[in-house]
């Protein structure tokens, strides 16, 4: 793999959702597919029996495989299953923490011992390193555990529907849902969901899919995750959280096996496309956003911070280098009202404001935030109405 023409991965993961977008088959806008199959499914390695972090999760639920199970060639190997015969992994990218390297001489030959294997040693970086892998599929892997079998032993342990799963969900929050009206929404200045009464959804598996869609804007509450919930309803800005919120339903939805329905997908998609292609790196900081409302409202983490502050993203220095786009930027200057100059590999240079989409990216391609995402396993009047409904 060339790294100088490789596009980071959030970038491709971009790509891949404004293509599926524009053809209206992505998961916010199908999430059943043709054979009746939920068009998420919960990625899962079988040998550990951990997940993986959210845009992992995304990456390879966008596969639309019916098999939960993913794994490397090496794992397979060790597990005695093979991959089959021409089948292509689906690359992945994690934190590191640690590596088994050779020790060495002075002069960086191998040291062996008497039986001619080489020493290792175990190095433990300061900060995370980003690793990638690929990945197959149980689909493209040769004698694995038939698929019944598999689900089955999974399930045995519960008792639980996913009905009964999404009851537990809503009650364990603690959250106050008032009904009646037409609309499902949550109403930040009150703190409280607003849904229509059952009897309006289609089934109550929908009115479970809308609840959980709001119980993730809930979570952005201050005294909870305290995300920025502003702009109008519809607006650019006011997107951001609906994507949040729509990649917590879906991985919500696929681990309690009921599915997600995000019913106002065709308000939102041209703007998730916009997103996506002039901030192609918020997919990451979506994903990590939605991971941290998924394991709030599962309880997966119990103690997980309550405040954002400690992600808050350093700035720009001048001198700063940063590759971006398979193009790398200088910051010339930097300047009070917070705009910098940069000038790019070709040697055009331009001022970048923090209102453009350049700016934020730069920013997060500088941070590399994506080092931080660590796996599940590691641990009144129309205007005004507007202005506090969130997620309709």
């Amino acid at each position: 793999m060339n790294d100088k023409n490789f596009k980071a991965l959030p970038i491709q993961l971009s790509d891949k959702l404004i293509g599926e977008i524009k053809e209206g088959n992505s998961l916010f806008q199908k999430p059943v597919k043709e054979n009746g199959m939920p068009a998420f499914v919960t990625p899962i390695n079988p040998t550990t029996g951990k997940g993986y972090s959210a845009m992992n999760a995304l990456i390879l639920g966008m596969k639309r495989h019916d098999d939960p199970r993913w794994m490397s060639a090496e794992a397979a190997s060790y597990a005695g299953t093979y991959v089959k015969k021409d089948e292509k992994g689906t690359l992945i990218e994690f934190p590191k923490t640690k590596d088994i390297q050779a020790i060495r001489t002075a002069e960086g030959e191998r040291i062996k011992d008497g039986a001619g294997v080489t020493q290792t040693k175990t190095v433990t970086y300061d900060k995370p390193q980003q690793a990638k892998s690929f990945l197959f599929n149980g689909e493209q892997l040769k004698d694995m555990e038939p698929l019944e079998e598999y689900l089955q032993k999974q399930n045995e342990s519960q008792t639980l529907s996913p009905i009964e799963r999404a009851e537990k969900l809503i009650s364990d929050s603690k959250a106050v849902i008032i009904h009646g009206g037409n609309e499902a929404y949550y109403d930040k200045q009150r703190d409280a969901i607003f849904l229509p009464e059952m009897e309006q959804f289609e089934n109550e598996t929908k009115y479970y899919q809308a609840a959980i869609h709001q119980l993730a804007h809930w979570t952005g509450h201050e005294s909870r995750l305290d995300r920025p919930m502003g702009g109008k309803f519809g607006s650019l800005e006011y997107s951001h959280e609906e994507m949040r919120a729509a990649i917590a339903g879906i991985l919500i939805g696929g681990e309690i096996k009921l599915g997600h329905n995000f019913g106002q997908q065709a308000s939102y998609m041209n703007n998730f496309a916009r997103i996506l292609k002039d901030q192609p790196f918020e997919i990451a900081k979506a994903s990590r956003d939605a991971q941290k409302i998924t394991a709030l409202l599962l309880g997966i983490n119990k103690k997980l911070e309550q405040k954002q502050g400690a992600e808050n993203n350093l700035g720009f220095k001048k001198g700063d280098e940063i590759a971006y786009m398979d193009n790398s930027y200088k910051v010339l200057e930097t300047y009070k009202t917070k705009n910098i100059k940069v000038e790019d590999a070709s040697g055009t240079r331009k001022i970048v404001k923090p209102t453009d989409g350049l700016y934020s990216s730069l920013l997060e391609a500088k941070n590399n935030p994506r080092e931080q995402e660590m796996a599940m396993e590691e641990e009144q009047g129309q205007s005004q109405e507007q202005s506090y409904k969130v997620g309709r």
